[in-house]
């Protein structure tokens, strides 16, 4: 994989902005999902991935190319975390009929993005 952007809000920014190209996206939420590539191998690890995903995807998915995990990502993030685009960035969405899929999933991939980080924060200061 190749190098990573920090994860900080200026990231999930250019994510919908689409400044971020769509593999580098993908590989994010891969990492933080817990997927790791093994040059070594040339295998991926999915031993740091929790179960119900490693299950069902024992390799990363591609999340701008297929909506069946972006809908399972979507599921996955907390209620009270699913407005997170809006709160923290003014996200207003995008309207009916001037967005495409790929621009839908990247903003479901931020706000998955910016959930982790509210939950990271949560557990580093408790």
């Amino acid at each position: 994989m190749s190098e990573l952007p920090p994860l900080n809000t200026e990231t999930i920014q250019a994510i919908i902005d689409e400044k971020i190209d769509d593999n580098t996206v993908n590989q994010l939420v891969w990492y933080y999902l817990g997927y790791r590539y093994d040059d070594a191998t040339g295998n991926w690890d999915a031993s740091k991935v929790a179960p119900e995903w490693r299950e069902e995807y024992p390799e990363p998915p591609n999340f701008i190319e297929f909506r069946p995990p972006t809908v399972k990502l979507t599921r996955s993030i907390p209620k009270e975390n699913k407005q997170l685009l809006k709160q923290k960035l003014g996200f207003k969405g995008y309207k009916i009929g001037e967005f495409t899929p790929t621009q839908a999933r990247r903003a479901t991939m931020a706000n998955w993005l910016l959930s982790y980080m509210e939950i990271a924060h949560k557990s580093a200061t408790n």
